[in-house]
């Protein structure tokens, strides 16, 4: 307990670290996580293999060989002097729309096909069938498989943490420098990782069940 108390300035940052990142990386997923999948679906063949492109390279690239990329390569070719932050949010952000983009992908398909065909017969576009119609009622199915996903992702960003970013895992090895207990340090970090996922978990059973249908 004394590591705790001593130190909670350090371990609220690190705490505050996480969630920051996990939220900001995890809207960015989000956010390109349906356009991908509307590309992976959409009647259009360019932006079909655009798609396919884009999960087949992040789903197949491992995450701290695209942190590598991220702070090593992208600054030198195109944002010279770009936070870690942001990088950190880039590289967590863009591999998991990968993971998102097939999940939403995974509800559209539930969707029963004459959704979109009586969609069509009224003279609705591709892009209104999907706002409106399509994504509306994959939403539901789409709910449990993201909840897994932004808690993989919480987990994920403890990757930040080698890349200058400060996040909960990255205290246990400003404490271990400092000779505390390894065991003892681990203890608080995982505790605090586990409230994260049982937030997460709980937001997204709340979501799911004001979204179930009545039976």
């Amino acid at each position: 307990m004394n590591v705790l108390l001593d130190h909670l300035d350090l371990f609220r940052d690190g705490f505050i670290g996480t969630v920051s990142l996990t939220a900001a990386s995890g809207l960015l997923a989000l956010v390109l996580g349906v356009l991908i999948a509307g590309f992976r679906v959409s009647p259009v063949p360019p932006l079909r293999a655009f798609g396919t492109a884009w999960v087949t390279l992040l789903r197949n690239t491992p995450l701290t060989l695209l942190f590598l990329v991220a702070f090593f390569v992208l600054p030198q070719i195109l944002f010279p002097g770009i936070s870690s932050y942001v990088l950190g949010v880039l590289a967590l952000g863009f591999y998991t729309s990968a993971f998102v983009c097939e999940a939403v992908r995974s509800g559209i398909n539930t969707v029963p096909l004459g959704q979109a065909e009586a969609a069509r017969s009224i003279g609705m576009t591709f892009t209104q069938t999907l706002r409106m119609i399509i994504l509306p009622q994959a939403t539901r199915t789409v709910l449990p498989p993201l909840s897994s996903i932004m808690i993989a992702l919480t987990k994920n960003s403890a990757i930040a943490g080698a890349f200058n970013n400060p996040e909960l895992f990255s205290v246990q090895k400003v404490l271990s420098d400092k000779g505390f207990n390894v065991m003892v340090i681990f203890l608080w970090v995982a505790l605090a990782y586990l409230v994260l996922v049982f937030l997460i978990s709980g937001l997204f059973r709340l979501l799911e069940r004001r979204m179930e249908v009545a039976r």
